[in-house]
This record gives structure tokens, C-alpha cells and sequence, in this order.
């Protein structure tokens, strides 16, 4: 059973501090939600998770069953078995959406013990199935020409494929309709077990109607401000987030004032941080 632990973590991009103290404990057989406004650092999070080069961790600790994350690389990350489903996944013309995930499972089995080729389109050919997604996507560019909803449920797809331990779903939710966010809830739903640790990351309640959550947290101003369970998210559902930040003092919730996020960070950072 993977545990990923979260202490007291700090991360700056281009000498800003966007992480201000983060706790955080997922262990396998968990779902845990992150909800809270934007530009309060949820995406950032998930991005220092995984190594983004963007970010710099000043103070705290990663740790995957016990091993020092941040002393791996993106792809040691991901081979330990964290997986991040993006918001925004990237387009890769000329290579095959099953050539890519084929070879990102062998980088995760021995080398003398690849997957052999009948086993996995047997796996691929039914998850694209459960997931409702075209009969020619195995031979389609990755995320090439996708809409975003492809986009999003190809996501799912890789997790499904992949196993992972550790599952951090950014804003999965946004670009769905509520047929595609049934079907995504449903896949990721069906993978839930003692062996996968799970982190939605989102701002709407909706997704949490297709994956339960066991815990609720909210964050603001770079940390967890507040944590529980259903009843929390059902409140924020139905009240925001204005009680949140009247109980805890909070005037601006945000992690960096938006009018100088835009000359300090440059575009596309504040595109990152913003639209979280």
C-alpha cells in the first residue's frame, strides 16, 4: 500500500512563493478532494508533485514510501508510480497513441519482461471501450487533434493502462459534458482499491458525484486551510467559499495579487497559476 507524504512544503517560480506550507497525507485505498478558488495554488501542487522544472521547493518534504521524491526526476516519479492526469495534455504528432503507452508501461516492468503484444490490446482495445472512445484511437497521433474531452478521457485511458499508485487528477472534470464526466467517473471509479491513492484536484463539486471522496480540503493562499469530509464539500457547494475566508480572516484568497502576477510570472506562468 503506497503512501505519498506532504510536509510543510514550500515552492516559489521565478522568485515567488506559490506553495506556503502544504500538509498532506494520501495513503492507498484513499480518494482525497482539493477544492478551492482560483489561483490558490492547487495545480501548482500537483506540478511540484511531479518535478515541474518551473518550481523551486524552498522548505518540506515529498516522500513516496518513504524514498525522497524529490531526489528523482519526472520519469523516476512516474516510474515509482505517481501519475498525473493534466489539465492540459501535451500534442505529439507522430507518435501513436498505443506506441506511447506501451512503451510507458515496459518502462515500468523489468526489461527482460515487456508486456507481450496480445496481452496488451487486449487491455487497451477494453478500456477504450469502458471509455467510450473512437476505434481508431490506437493509431491516432497522442492527443493530436483531440478535442478536449479526448483529450481528458485518453488521460483516464493511461491511468487505467499504467496502474499507478498514486493518482493526482487535475481539473479532470473541466471540458466534460455530463455524459463524458459520467463515463470518466465510472473508469476512475472502477479502479478504486487498496493499492491506489487518489488526489482529485478541482473546483466544482460535480466530479465528486461520479468519485467519492474520503476527505475534503480547501485550500487558499498556498496551504490547506481547512479539511473534512462530504458535509464540508456540500457546504461549499451550496454556501462558496466567502464563510471559509470570514472564519479564517482571509481578505484575498489568492496566492499572488492578480495585477502583479502578470509582470512578475510573464503570461504563460500566470496561465498556469490562474487556471487552476
Amino acid at each position: 500500500m503506497a503512501t505519498l507524504k506532504i510536509e510543510d512544503l514550500h515552492a516559489q517560480a521565478e522568485g515567488h512563493e506559490i506553495l506556503k506550507g502544504v500538509n498532506l497525507t494520501i495513503e492507498g485505498g484513499e480518494s482525497h478532494a482539493i477544492m478551492g478558488p482560483n489561483g490558490t495554488g492547487k495545480s501548482t501542487l500537483a506540478s511540484v508533485i511531479m518535478g515541474h522544472p518551473r518550481y523551486e521547493i524552498t522548505k518540506g518534504r515529498i516522500t513516496l514510501d518513504g524514498e525522497d521524491v524529490q531526489k528523482m526526476s519526472t520519469d523516476e516519479r512516474a516510474r515509482a508510480g505517481l501519475f498525473l492526469a493534466m489539465q492540459s495534455p501535451a500534442e505529439v504528432p507522430g507518435v501513436t497513441n498505443s506506441d506511447f503507452i506501451k512503451a510507458a508501461m515496459n518502462a515500468r516492468r523489468e526489461e527482460d519482461d515487456p508486456i507481450s503484444l496480445f496481452k496488451f490490446i487486449k487491455q487497451y482495445d477494453k478500456a477504450v471501450a469502458d471509455l467510450r472512445m473512437r476505434e481508431d484511437l490506437p493509431h491516432r497521433y497522442l492527443n493530436d487533434g483531440f478535442s478536449g474531452g479526448e483529450k481528458k478521457r485518453n488521460e483516464i485511458l493511461q491511468m487505467r493502462m499504467l496502474k499507478p499508485s498514486i493518482v493526482i487528477l487535475d481539473e479532470i472534470d473541466s471540458g466534460l459534458d455530463i455524459d463524458a464526466l459520467k463515463v470518466v467517473g465510472e473508469n476512475v471509479t472502477s479502479m478504486k482499491d487498496d493499492s491506489l491513492g487518489m488526489l482529485l484536484i478541482t473546483h466544482y463539486q460535480r466530479i465528486l458525484d461520479y468519485i467519492s471522496a474520503d476527505h475534503v480540503h480547501i485550500m487558499m493562499q498556498g496551504r490547506i486551510v481547512k479539511s473534512g469530509d462530504r458535509e464540508l464539500m456540500q457546504k461549499v457547494d451550496s454556501h462558496g467559499y466567502d464563510w471559509i475566508k470570514e472564519e479564517l480572516g482571509i481578505e484575498d484568497e489568492r496566492v499572488i495579487p492578480e495585477d502583479e502576477a502578470r509582470t512578475a510570472l510573464g503570461e504563460c506562468a500566470v496561465k498556469e497559476s490562474f487556471n487552476e
